[in-house]
């Protein structure tokens, strides 16, 4: 099955991900990841999914499908959410946006690359199971994403859009123009730096790229980003097959109102009551060595832990940083650990993620 591609043919290294043709490297993933950490760079993020809600029970549906409090949201709001089964298991994480008045859909959320069927479909079925009336649709194919991040973004972004950056609060989502092109305007980001991310008709994507005079960026420089934050990467960090996780143990329970009904939430409420027996948590390798997803973590005398869901070396600390999952009585930080590289065991101390501030 051939790939799909974002509305632009970029002049980098491609990888697939998720189903999509995705630029890796511009330049190099160093260069990349510098530009963002000090100035400013910019991302194709359209392989990212939206979909969109609305009708008289839009926002009750989503309040049932999604881990957080939809109904809480204003007009240009947003939250981070799981998508959880009956389990409490994730099947995506997303962000849930209540769209600005201006716009005829009510709601708006972003699923990770390639689950925008899959999402769709869940969406679909429990709207008709449930009875409701909303009307869902699929908009991945008419929406360009790009994300611009750094500590200059504010600066950069600010000339070519009419919407008041300032006045916008983390998550908060406006309606405006970007390079003379409707869009939608949000503060947020997979970096930790000053962010924001845009989205525009398909169709004029190329205007609003251009318009952006910073570093491009690709997937390589997000993943070695994203991971000194700690944040969750979807089909990696968890998946709902290959390594069944509920949001107490990927470390998001933050994302959880048990005070709201949702698929999985009677589940969880015996998580967050007893805890979870194992839970997300950072590792630094403190000998030379670069741990890799699914490399063995042990104890000092060699029994097995668990393993590496992602790692690399970061490029602003010069250090190799991983995340697994560990038993909680092993994942106090300062805990000394084993990462096992090419079956030798290397010196490691657990940590809280974020590993830079």
């Amino acid at each position: 099955m051939s790939l799909r591609t974002p509305p632009l043919a970029h002049e980098a290294k491609t990888t697939d991900f998720g189903g999509w043709e995705m630029p890796v490297e511009f330049d190099s993933i160093h260069t990349e990841h510098e530009a963002v950490r000090e100035s400013v760079g910019k991302f194709d993020v359209s392989h990212m999914g939206e979909i969109t809600v609305s009708g008289p029970d839009a926002g009750q549906l989503l309040q049932r499908l999604t881990t957080n409090d939809v109904l809480a949201l204003d007009p240009g709001e947003a939250q981070y959410a799981a998508i959880t089964d009956e389990r409490g298991v994730m099947l995506d994480d997303t962000v849930v946006y209540r769209l600005p008045d201006s716009h005829e859909e009510a709601y708006l959320f972003v699923p990770n690359a390639g689950h925008d069927a899959q999402m769709y479909e869940r969406w679909v079925t429990h709207r008709d199971e449930w009875e409701m009336d909303a009307i869902v649709e699929n908009r991945t194919e008419e929406y360009a994403m790009f994300a611009v991040q750094g500590p200059d973004a504010p600066d950069l972004l600010g000339p070519e859009t009419d919407v008041r950056l300032s006045q916008l609060g983390w998550f908060d989502i406006a309606s405006g123009t970007v390079a003379g092109v409707d869009a939608l305007v949000s503060r947020g980001g997979y970096t930790g730096e000053k962010g924001f991310e845009l989205l525009c008709p398909w169709e004029q994507a190329q205007e609003v790229w251009d318009a952006l005079a910073c570093q491009p960026c690709g997937l390589g420089a997000r993943d070695t980003l994203r991971l000194e934050m700690g944040f969750l990467l979807s089909g990696q960090d968890f998946h709902p097959e290959e390594n069944p996780r509920n949001p107490y143990e990927a470390g998001i329970g933050f994302a959880v109102d048990l005070g709201t009904e949702f698929v999985g939430r009677d589940a969880l409420e015996g998580v967050d009551v007893e805890g979870p027996e194992e839970k997300l948590t950072g590792v630094v390798l403190r000998e030379r060595g670069v741990p890799r997803s699914g490399y063995t973590v042990t104890t000092p005398d060699g029994d097995r832990l668990g393993e590496v869901t992602s790692g690399t070396m970061s490029p602003t600390l010069g250090e190799p940083i991983a995340l697994g999952y560990l038993p909680i009585e092993h994942a106090e930080p300062g805990t000394e650990v084993r990462i096992v590289v090419r079956g030798d065991g290397k010196r490691a101390r657990v940590v809280t993620p974020p590993f830079v501030e």
